[in-house]
């Protein structure tokens, strides 16, 4: 038996645990926050027999793609005024970061 750890935005959590919901796959959410932006998180553990990781790790991939977006930057553009004026900048958000585990033990009680 597997746990995987999958940290994704809250952007992608509905379609991500309506797919896993879909294939019999149960997930515990978690409300996290952290990154560059401090932007709300959900970080999901789910258990899987050995077999299955692969179709979950699959439909994270499906499902939590990447995607551009503007965000201000409060760098100083004129140093010599000492000014900081924020410009937009585009950064890349989306995705996820997943951990695979070995679980030596699990009981449902």
């Amino acid at each position: 038996m597997k746990l995987i750890v999958a940290i994704i935005q809250n952007e992608d959590v509905g379609r991500l645990l309506d797919s896993l919901q879909k294939e019999g796959i149960m997930a515990t959410k978690l409300s996290t926050s952290g990154g560059f932006l401090r932007s709300g998180n959900t970080t999901l553990l789910i258990g899987v027999e050995d077999d299955r990781v692969g179709e979950v790790i699959d439909l994270i991939s499906q499902k939590c793609k990447t995607r551009k977006q503007l965000v201000s930057s409060p760098v100083t553009n004129n140093p010599s005024v000492g000014a900081y004026i924020p410009y937009p900048i585009e950064i890349t958000i989306g995705g996820a970061t997943v951990f695979v585990i070995n679980i030596e033990r699990f009981e449902k009680v």
